[in-house]
């Protein structure tokens, strides 16, 4: 795996863009995915390790995202969201299904202990409540970094079952300054979630 931290010799030049780094990858240039890791490995390690609570999960995952960068970076497609965004959903992903595993390794361990309190479909809802659990923390999060005006009409639509309609009416605005409110905190969300994340 590169490594992290600034690259010997080049502390004094621009960054490249995100767009130049990925194209670069995709032509095979180990260089530019150093700089993705240079850029992007702590974000990514710290979120699987708020996932899973675990250093050394952790960083298996963040190798993980990385080597799946490297193997498919055409899977990046830079009009659905930023590539910070992109690499950040892989890692949830991921993280969630180490959460997964291990829960379930637990139940069988406890199974054969004789203990029968946990079936395979508990198994399952424990994990998917808690990845669902994750999911809402993150969404609200990012709802909150929202200005105020996009983050009433997100609430207002996602969270109280509102019609844009009614959301012009609650807020006292034209309807079609709320569909733009609406585009403009859904764009917003996408890339602070990512696109598999983001509301729909």
């Amino acid at each position: 795996m590169p490594r992290s931290g600034a690259e010997a010799g080049v502390g004094s030049l621009p960054a490249p863009d995100d767009a130049a780094l990925v194209a670069r990858v995709v032509a095979g240039d180990e260089t530019a995915l150093g700089r993705v890791f240079d850029r992007y490995g702590s974000l990514v390690f710290g979120l699987a390790q708020r996932v899973t609570r675990s250093a050394a999960a952790a960083e298996e995952i963040t190798q993980e995202v990385f080597v799946f960068f490297w193997e498919h970076p055409d899977r990046f497609v830079a009009g659905r969201g930023s590539l910070r965004a992109f690499l950040g959903s892989i890692a949830h992903r991921k993280a969630v299904d180490v959460v997964r595993r291990e829960v379930r390794r637990t139940a069988r361990e406890d199974r054969v202990a004789g203990d029968p309190s946990t079936d395979d479909a508990g198994v399952i809802d424990v994990a998917d409540r808690a990845a669902a659990t994750d999911v809402a923390a993150r969404v609200r999060a990012a709802v909150a970094e929202l200005p105020a005006d996009q983050r009433q009409a997100i609430e207002l639509a996602y969270f109280d079952g509102c019609t844009f309609r009614e959301v012009a009416t609650r807020l006292g605005i034209p309807e079609g300054t709320a569909k733009s409110r609406l585009r403009l905190a859904l764009a917003k969300l996408a890339n602070l979630l990512g696109p598999e994340m983001a509301l729909s």
